[in-house]
């Protein structure tokens, strides 16, 4: 069968790298893609919001099985679009994909529904915002209701770092439409895991949990970024855990979405924080994470591409997903500057070191090939996963292969995973 990715960073190159492992995979096609990718399947000079010639593209050459990576194709109906022409894709079509673009969504339906969450407001007045703030005080976390690439969520320690931030967003306008209404919500305090799962609707496979590492530098500080690293499997996941996550907010979101009349197929991704009260939900996404997916996809043993077709065809019910015992540690290397203003074009040194060392993988996220060099091309530049026995075993291994690769101005976390090994 051909398949189509739409996407071309890290989570879309081990995307690619799992399902190219597939026996019933003739073709792989990725649309834009990069230069990794290039090296598993074909890529396509076509963006993931070109959604038309992305359905024409799958028409003419007949694909089988599309699969969409990034949350905004989604959000803008490209499943809707290619159902018309009869085009089998994986990922939730625009009514469910609202669960990840509005936060005012997702935080009403998890109130109506008795989901637990944090306490919050909804304002899209600047002035009502502002003295909720002051009234309230922090800490306070403060969130744009709709897409920022992982940016749009601020975690204030002070009511003028929540100030500054409604600034940011409303009045400064940032994030632009997303910022015409914002959540402000209590702070909650814990640690954060976050647990991936197919559904079709009906049936629920839950995958190996993970968790993120949001801001960019060591110890949690700084600013959020779209994430700069993770690791797989968490400790704190514990069996007891696990079945109050399922009970209490899995099986109640998804039954929640289909009484809402939006039924959902696809990944859906629940970002939690296990506080002393048990597990709550801090957000929502309507696709894999990144980097949560390059840690998950290096431990799924099963072949993924029958539960993607059982998911469309709602019979998840019939599945089995299997997993490989080992670790898996991601750590991404972003450029100087990220998550502000970073230049582009550093050339990147030392991949071929790697390219065939048991147990590495190097997914590219934002490079692009110039006159047979590879150079950075985004903020997230590569994602490096390294698996072993045991989660320090996977840390030791990645940290050895990031010291083999270098481009001007690289930086990257040096504590992912320190908390599992702690714990």
């Amino acid at each position: 069968m051909k398949v189509l990715i739409v996407g071309g960073g890290g989570r879309e190159h081990s995307l690619v790298w799992k399902i190219a492992q597939s026996p019933q995979v003739s073709k792989i096609f990725c649309a834009p893609g990069n230069p990794g990718i290039s090296e598993l399947a074909e890529c396509v000079k076509i963006t993931a919001d070109q959604t038309d010639l992305l359905c024409q593209f799958a028409v003419k050459e007949n694909i089988d099985l599309t699969v969409v990576g990034p949350e905004a194709p989604l959000v803008d109906g490209i499943v809707d679009v290619f159902g018309k022409h009869n085009l089998k894709v994986f990922g939730p079509d625009r009514k469910a994909a609202i669960l990840e673009d509005s936060k005012v969504f997702s935080k009403c339906l998890l109130k109506k529904h008795g989901i637990p969450t944090a306490d919050f407001k909804c304002f899209d007045d600047y002035g009502q915002a502002r003295r909720y703030i002051l009234s309230r005080g922090a800490p306070i976390v403060v969130k744009a209701d709709g897409l920022s690439k992982g940016k749009g969520v601020f975690v204030c320690k002070t009511n003028d770092e929540a100030l500054r931030a409604i600034d940011s967003i409303m009045k400064d306008r940032v994030f632009g439409n997303a910022g015409d209404q914002i959540v402000i919500e209590e702070c909650l305090t814990g640690e954060e895991i976050s647990l991936l799962a197919f559904t079709d609707g009906r049936t629920i496979v839950p995958m190996e949990s993970s968790q993120d590492h949001k801001t960019i530098y060591d110890g949690d500080k700084g600013p959020n970024t779209g994430g700069m690293g993770a690791y797989s499997p968490v400790p704190l996941m514990t069996d007891k855990l696990y079945y109050r996550i399922e009970k209490e907010i899995l099986v109640p979101t998804v039954h929640a979405m289909n009484k809402e009349g939006r039924p959902y197929k696809g990944v859906i991704y629940i970002g939690l924080m296990i506080t002393s009260n048990g597990p709550k939900v801090l957000e929502y996404n309507v696709r894999f994470g990144d980097p949560e997916a390059q840690v998950i996809l290096t431990r799924m043993k099963s072949d993924i591409v029958p539960i993607m077709l059982a998911t469309i065809f709602g019979e998840l019910d019939k599945i089995d997903l299997e997993w490989y015992s080992q670790a898996s540690v991601c750590v991404v290397m972003a450029s100087g500057g990220y998550p502000g203003q970073y230049d582009n074009g550093k050339e990147i040194t030392g991949l071929d070191l790697l390219k065939n060392q048991e147990g590495v993988c190097v997914f590219h996220a934002g490079t692009r090939s110039v006159n047979g060099k590879i150079v950075t091309n985004g903020g997230r530049v590569l994602s490096v996963v390294a698996c072993g026995n045991d989660v320090k075993e996977a840390q030791k291994k990645v940290y050895d292969a990031l010291s083999k690769i270098s481009f001007d101005g690289a930086h990257y976390r040096r504590d992912i995973a320190g908390k599992a090994i702690t714990r």
